[in-house]
Order: structure tokens, then C-alpha cells, then sequence
């Protein structure tokens, strides 16, 4: 069984582990991350575990986020301190509902809970997703902007775009010929509209194209700078946690 910990609190988080491992020892932790952002990027990124023990106050918000971002095709139990969000938990893929202090009992009726579920709704993978091949349509994603140039408007594709970046709250296209133009919407309304295989949210200013990233650098703390073509006036940074991600994402 493969879990993956979604836990601020560091000491928390090994707690769990260890308890895990105590109750099962054939469990394997694939990792414990710190808050919504980097959840979202690790989804994008790896194949799903089995379960997802997440909670639900995080550093950076609450963990309600990662499923407005990205898919998570795991059975969530969800841990806290707090049982005001239940119900907006089990709206989720949620299986169990802990509350801190997490007591073994507990865990382990979690645990057969997913086990449980298992067995009552195995199925034959390759048939559901042939199924649902024919009755959901591929996600559509952004080919073009209308932006305005002088006293018109003209479209640019995206094929053209070499990235986005965000400055005073504003948000700016730029374009592979150097052309910039202001655009009316906020780098997370555009994450969603992008395709993940060709754009990236580098950090909290840019939003990149695969095509204009042109050197990467391992800096200090693993942190790395990404220089992109054409150039926004210097390299950008990425972040140690999301460095692992980017370098996937570059190398499909």
C-alpha cells in the first residue's frame, strides 16, 4: 500500500509515518509535503498512492485548493484538528475523517475502511478507462487571447507565447517575437487554462512555455535559475521543492 503524508507540521507527520508502519509494515511512505503547492505540483508529477492522509489547515491554505488544481485519484483520509469541515471533506474522495490527536483505534479502522472499499469495488482498470475515454471528452485547453494592440485587438496563439508573468498585480503575455501585452486575468485563472504538458507555473510571478526556457542552473539550497528566452530582464528562480517537478516537466 502506498501512502503519500499532506502535513505542515513536521513532528505530526513522522508521528503518523511511524504509526503507519507500526500497524502495517508493508507500507510504503512515498513522502510527507508541507503545504497546498508543492501537493498540487507532486500530483502533476508522480503517480497516484493509494491513499492520501491530508490536513486540512495548511502553511499556505487549506488543502481544499489541490483538488480545485489538479486531479487526485487517491482515497483521502483526511486528519485534523478541527471537525468543522467534514462535510466539505467527504465531498472529496475522502474515506475517513481523523481528528488530532490521531489515535491508533482510529487509524486502523481507517485503514480497513480502504481495504474494505477495495474489495467491494475492484474492477477491471484497462475496461473503466476505455469507458470513460467514450463518455468524457479530453479537457480543452486555451489555444488563443484576444489582447489589445494599439487602438485594436488582435489574437495571439499559444504557440506564440513564450510566457506570463504577474508585476504590481497586473499580468503581462509575452510573446517568442518580444512582444508584451497586458491580459485580464491572474496567473491562477490561467494555470487552468493552459496545457501543463507545454506551460509551467515557475513560481508566483511566472507561468512559462517549454519552448522558452533556454539554460537551467543548480544554484544554492537546490534552488534553480532558469534563464528564458526572451530574456525578462534576468533569470528566474524556482524553488528547491518545486525543482524536482520542473526538471520532469522539461524532460517529457
Amino acid at each position: 500500500m502506498k501512502v503519500l503524508i499532506i502535513e505542515d507540521e513536521q513532528p505530526g507527520a513522522e508521528r503518523l509515518a511511524h504509526q503507519l508502519q507500526a500497524i502495517d509494515n508493508t507500507i510504503e511512505i512515498l513522502g510527507i509535503l508541507p503545504d497546498t503547492g508543492t501537493a498540487i505540483d507532486w500530483f502533476r508529477n508522480h503517480e497516484h498512492p493509494d491513499i492520501v492522509f491530508m490536513d486540512i489547515e495548511l502553511s499556505d491554505g487549506q488543502c481544499f485548493r489541490i483538488f480545485q488544481e489538479t486531479e487526485v485519484r487517491s482515497s483521502i483520509i483526511f486528519t485534523t484538528s478541527y471537525d468543522e469541515y467534514a462535510l466539505k471533506a467527504f465531498e472529496q474522495n475522502s474515506i475517513d475523517y481523523l481528528l488530532k490527536p490521531i489515535k491508533k483505534e482510529r487509524l486502523e479502522l481507517g485503514l480497513q475502511k480502504y481495504k474494505q472499499l477495495q474489495q467491494r469495488f475492484a474492477y477491471d482498470n484497462t475496461w473503466m478507462e476505455a469507458l470513460l475515454n467514450k463518455v468524457a471528452p479530453p479537457p480543452s485547453w486555451r489555444d488563443k487571447f484576444l489582447v489589445k494592440h494599439g487602438q485594436r485587438y488582435i489574437s495571439v496563439t499559444t504557440d506564440e507565447i513564450a510566457y506570463f508573468y504577474s508585476d504590481l498585480r497586473l499580468v503581462f503575455l509575452v510573446t517568442t517575437n518580444k512582444d508584451k501585452y497586458m491580459v485580464d486575468y491572474k496567473l491562477e485563472d490561467l494555470e487552468k487554462m493552459l496545457d501543463p504538458a507545454m506551460f509551467y507555473r515557475a513560481n508566483r510571478s511566472f507561468i512559462v512555455h517549454t519552448r522558452s526556457v533556454a539554460g537551467i542552473i543548480t544554484g544554492k539550497n537546490l534552488k534553480l535559475s532558469v534563464t528564458l528566452e526572451p530574456a525578462p530582464g534576468g533569470p528566474i528562480t524556482i524553488s528547491r521543492e518545486k525543482a524536482r517537478a520542473f526538471k520532469t516537466w522539461m524532460g517529457r
